[in-house]
């Protein structure tokens, strides 16, 4: 019951975390275009808040494991909350790329997260409780970003960015007084370590290796579409902002009830391998189908692809969680997920630079190159074998 509490919090921290991000990812690209950026430019900003996660995941993870996962959450909610205050005042590109800085490092405490249900689960119930803290994520997404839309539309960015500033505030509070400490025996000796050679040392491992991959080809092709799709839309279908927030509203509601219901039954009837390469199928197909759904196609072709690649994104986050957990050791559980999501980061920091520069060229491009790489992952995948915990 302890365990349920704990990560019920979990669970309302990570929401409302995401419920401050999902506010601001669908006004991003318009609104950096507004301050002058081009599409490569609009990509390089998605590209800084990814290299700022890169950085800062094996470091909020090593840190976890050596004093406890709260005050690394709590650290962590505040650095978003004044990336946040810098927000509401850009009126250059500048003070908005220092605020992306300030939220990448803030949002590079997925690994401590991670790291907590990897404390407080049993290794056959851990893929469910990923997809329940991944349901968090997707209902982030679904009060965000119509939320986000009608703000900045009715308000200002000013406004946007208080109340940003405030959600996270109010995290922190809730994060304070609400989640218990987690790790019950702290890595004390655990040392800093160049984050390459850290990277390399897990990169040595057959399983572990494998699922880096797999995640950084993932992420590129995900973060090619994440950052183009405000762009395509607006360009091709001529959304408004406030419509193109109930779109990720949608995408939202659809990753949510994914893993909030389904993930939990199909780990445990297919297992965490064949349902991460379901979901690299399924995503391979709603990615290439996107560019051929604008204008009078967008409804409903446009949402049954969105609705699939809702449902592939839920299958394979928690799969891949789930599994790295497994291959860690109980008192290198934060660093081995740290590490994992810097690796992953890479593909944040390639997927919006590329897709950008792609879609710049032909806005076809990021939804073929994309899946692309997810056919290399899907191979990848289907020669993992299933670890033992711990090995």
């Amino acid at each position: 019951m302890k365990n349920k509490s704990a990560l019920g919090v979990l669970f309302l921290t990570t929401f409302l975390d995401l419920l401050g991000f999902g506010l601001i990812i669908p006004i991003l690209p318009t609104f950096a275009e507004h301050l002058g950026a081009s599409e490569a430019q609009v990509g390089f900003i998605a590209a800084i808040y990814a290299l700022m996660n890169f950085i800062f995941s094996p470091f909020w993870g090593r840190m976890s494991d050596r004093h406890g996962r709260r005050p690394i959450i709590l650290i962590s909610v505040l650095i978003t909350g004044i990336a946040y205050l810098f927000f509401s005042q850009s009126e250059t590109l500048l003070i908005l790329i220092i605020s992306r800085v300030f939220s990448g490092i803030g949002s590079a405490n997925i690994g401590a997260a991670q790291a907590y249900i990897g404390d407080v689960t049993e290794p056959k119930d851990r893929a469910k409780s990923m997809g329940i803290i991944g349901a968090a994520f997707g209902l982030g997404f679904v009060f965000g970003p119509p939320i986000g839309g009608f703000i900045k539309a009715d308000y200002g960015i000013e406004m946007l960015g208080y109340i940003a500033a405030g959600l996270s505030l109010f995290n922190f509070v809730v994060a304070y007084f609400l989640l218990p400490e987690s790790l019950k025996e702290k890595n004390t000796t655990s040392k800093a370590v160049n984050l390459l050679t850290n990277i390399w040392v897990h990169l040595k491992k057959p399983v572990v290796n494998r699922l880096f991959y797999i995640n950084v080809l993932f992420i590129t092709a995900f973060s090619m579409m994440q950052i183009t799709a405000v762009l395509l839309w607006s360009d091709h279908s001529f959304l408004t902002e406030k419509e193109i927030g109930f779109v990720f509203m949608y995408i939202g509601v659809s990753s949510a009830l994914v893993q909030g219901l389904l993930v939990g039954r199909i780990a445990n009837r297919f297992g965490e391998r064949r349902m991460l390469a379901i979901g690299l199928t399924l995503l391979m197909v709603g990615l290439f189908t996107m560019p051929f759904f604008q204008d009078k196609l967008f409804f409903p072709f446009e949402y049954i692809a969105l609705g699939i690649i809702a449902l592939a994104n839920g299958f394979i986050n928690p799969a891949l969680m789930s599994l790295i957990t497994k291959v860690s050791k109980p008192n290198e559980v934060g660093q081995l997920t740290g590490v994992y999501q810097s690796f992953g980061s890479i593909g944040r920091i390639v997927g919006p630079a590329i897709g950008g520069a792609l879609y710049g060229i032909e806005y076809h491009l990021p939804y073929i190159v994309g899946p692309a790489l997810l056919i290399l992952a899907y191979v990848l995948a289907r020669r993992i074998k299933i670890p033992t915990a711990g090995k």
